[in-house]
Formats: C-alpha cells, sequence, structure tokens
C-alpha cells in the first residue's frame, strides 16, 4: 500500500500486555504509560484498571496532553478474578456485572473510546443457558453504559477450547450473539484479533466476513498453537515471529488486507488497530514492542 496506514487506522498498542507487571492495575502505571505517549508511533494507547484514583486522573491527563486515543479493555477484571458475565450462579453473574460496571464508571473517568470484555466460559450441555445470560448481561452493561453517555461497549472475540474457552467464541456464535444485541442497541460491537484467530480454527476469511459489520476495534498479535508442549503455547501474545508461531509478516498483512476490503479501515472513520504483543520469558518488552512495529510497517507495505 502506498498511502500511510496512519489514513486508515489508529495505530495502538495495550499497555498492559507490552508491559505485564501493570496487569494487577498497580505498579509503575504513569512510568510505563510515558514511554507510549512519547513514542510518535502511536495514536492510541489501551489501558485497563488502574486501583488509584489518582494514577487514573494523571493517565487521562497525560493521554490528552499526548493528543492520543485510550480505550479500556475490562477483560482482566474477569480473569483476574475468576468472575464470568455468563455465570449461570445468578450471584456471579452479578459480580461480573458490578465489576464491569465499575471497569465502565473508569472508562468515561479517562474519556476512553471505547470499553470492551469477554464472554466466560461455559459447558457444552448447557450452553444455551450461558448464551442467555450473556444476552442478558450484555443488554444490562449497553443500557448502563448508554446512560452515561455515548462510549461503545464491545465484546471481545476469543478461543473457545484453548485457554480461555469463551463463549463468544467460533464466529457462529459471535454472528449470533452481535445480531441479537445489535438489533436492540446501537452502542455495542465486537471487538477482533489476529492472534486468537488460529486459536478459533478458522481461516481470517471465516473469522471476519460473516461478522464484519458488527467489528468496532481491532487487535494485532501472535499465537503458538502447534502443540501444548512448544514454549508459550495458547493465548500468550508472543512477539511476531516467535519460534512455531502463526503470525507474522504475511499473515498480518493478510489481516489488514481483509479489513481494508470490507471497509473497516478507511479513511472518513479511522478504526483502532492495537498491538496485543507480551514479552516471553525475560524479553524486553520495548524490544517486543519494536519487533511489532517493523512487522506492521512490512504487512502494510503488503496490503
Amino acid at each position: 500500500m502506498e498511502k500511510s496506514m496512519r489514513r486508515y487506522m489508529k495505530v495502538g498498542t495495550i499497555l498492559h500486555v507490552t508491559y505485564k507487571e501493570l496487569g494487577g492495575g498497580e505498579g509503575p502505571i504513569l512510568e510505563r504509560l510515558k514511554k507510549i505517549v512519547t513514542d510518535p508511533y502511536f495514536e492510541v494507547v489501551e489501558v485497563a484498571q488502574m486501583k488509584d484514583s489518582k494514577v487514573r486522573k494523571a493517565a487521562a491527563e497525560m493521554i490528552a496532553c499526548g493528543h492520543m486515543t485510550t480505550a479500556y479493555g475490562g477483560q482482566g477484571r474477569m480473569l483476574g478474578a475468576g468472575l464470568n458475565i455468563n455465570d449461570l450462579d445468578e450471584a456471579g453473574r452479578q459480580a461480573a456485572i458490578a465489576s464491569l460496571k465499575e471497569g465502565i464508571d473508569e472508562a468515561y473517568e479517562i474519556h476512553a473510546a471505547d470499553f470492551a470484555f469477554l464472554a466466560g466460559r461455559y459447558e457444552e450441555e448447557t450452553k444455551e443457558e450461558s448464551f442467555q445470560a450473556l444476552l442478558k448481561s450484555t443488554r444490562e452493561l449497553c443500557e448502563y453504559a448508554k446512560a452515561k453517555g455515548d462510549m461503545p461497549i464491545l465484546c471481545e472475540v476469543f478461543d473457545y477450547d484453548i485457554a480461555k474457552k469463551s463463549l463468544i467464541g467460533p464466529v457462529d456464535m459471535a454472528k449470533r450473539y452481535a445480531s441479537e444485541i445489535c438489533a436492540d442497541y446501537d452502542n455495542f460491537g465486537l471487538m477482533v484479533d489476529l492472534s486468537h484467530i488460529p486459536m478459533i480454527h478458522e481461516t481470517i476469511e471465516e473469522n471476519l466476513l460473516p461478522v464484519q459489520k458488527y467489528i468496532r476495534h481491532a487487535h494485532m498479535g501472535n499465537t503458538v498453537i502447534k502443540s501444548p508442549d512448544c514454549p508459550a503455547y495458547g493465548d500468550e501474545h508472543p512477539r511476531f515471529g516467535f519460534p512455531n508461531s502463526e503470525n507474522d509478516v504475511e499473515e498480518l498483512a493478510a489481516y489488514l488486507r481483509l479489513l481494508l476490503e470490507i471497509g473497516f479501515l478507511n479513511e472518513k472513520n479511522r478504526p483502532i488497530v492495537s498491538f496485543e504483543v507480551k514479552p516471553f520469558g525475560d524479553e524486553d518488552p520495548d524490544v517486543t514492542l519494536a519487533n511489532a512495529k517493523r512487522t506492521l510497517d512490512l504487512a502494510w507495505e503488503l496490503v
């Protein structure tokens, strides 16, 4: 592609994934955030729970001062606490909803462009019951967010049988889910992720085309699924080109090319497309991020 990718998307990264010591909502958040805000490669920084309200305020001010966009990932609120938005136990479902509503409050507080979560685990014999619980919970979240403003609520599509084992999930479930919610709420959409597509056992086309009209946010990353014995197996988001991994320059180019063809990447309303890359073992996070930027630059040349 001869035109700059900046004409079609806002490139970002997920702060608490690149700097995994921040995953619990504490640590040197502002110090790590400054690294991203002062890097002109990025227009977006995605954040998560920040337990200290003073840190949240300072982070929001830094992001605004840097002329950047931010988004809020609420997935860690579920995963870290073992909560499940489609829990068939009503007390468990309510606990998940309460935590996500707190996250929505924080997202509005920092002026996030959107708020994301994930569907929980399920049992095959009660899959439909879990789906109905997910619909109920999602409607509650959409209502809650809409009462406070116009921030979109997004469900990220995850694997269903490897790591997160999420109800959403394979593309048929994602399409059914999004169509039912979007019939009633205009503030809902899906978040897709290149690193999750091989884990769902689908091609890029199989994963994206059926839900193309519901996609509102995209992630770029890598995964290892060849064998559980391989390092970084599962939903670990290793650097591009990691041994035995699925995604590198050509796969990222194919992903972006299809996102461009379906109109998700566009010049009128540039969407967020962020890296989700995590250092493996003792790898330096800044080196891992440099790997991602080089990979994207090379991939865009092939789009």
